[in-house]
């Protein structure tokens, strides 16, 4: 669920983003400076969170995306709201 954040990590992907300027903000200073804990960094992770979170069924309701016409019927059938 999710990747690990730690300084280096971070660093790593901000280069390869050429994303420097968010190093400049204060979440990202503290995982810089090893002051949180390892942190989920983002993709699926952070939505399951959000789906435990908000008591949802599917990703659908907490993630926008693109799916396929059957899994919309699905969606529909079963009165889920999505994105």
């Amino acid at each position: 669920m999710g990747i690990r954040v730690d300084s280096e990590s971070l660093r790593r992907q901000i280069t390869f983003s050429n994303r420097e300027d968010l190093l400049k903000g204060r979440y990202h200073q503290m995982i810089l400076n090893d002051e949180l804990p390892l942190t989920i960094g983002g993709e699926i992770g952070q939505s399951r969170i959000c789906m435990i979170l908000h008591e949802k069924f599917h990703i659908a309701e907490v993630q926008a995306s693109l799916w396929t016409e059957e899994e919309l019927l699905r969606l529909k059938e079963n009165k889920i709201n999505i994105l």
